[in-house]
């Protein structure tokens, strides 16, 4: 489970990356930046649905309960 956490955030930074690129990248149709974004929303949804999965199910224990 914290693998699959670790590799969300990794996602949600090359999805940001990939945004800031599309942003410098000069004048473009704003689909790639919609893509892009819509990407990391998604992912982000995903990585918030992963930590209560895994705080439910006690994979992740919040160190205030160790």
């Amino acid at each position: 489970m914290k693998v699959l956490i670790v590799l969300v955030l990794v996602a949600i930074i090359a999805s940001l990356g990939r945004a800031m690129f599309v942003m410098t990248a000069g004048p473009t149709t704003s689909k790639a930046m919609v893509n892009a974004l819509t990407v990391r929303i998604v992912l982000s949804v995903l990585l918030f649905a992963l930590l209560m999965i895994g705080w439910y199910t006690h994979t992740i224990v919040p160190h205030a309960l160790q």
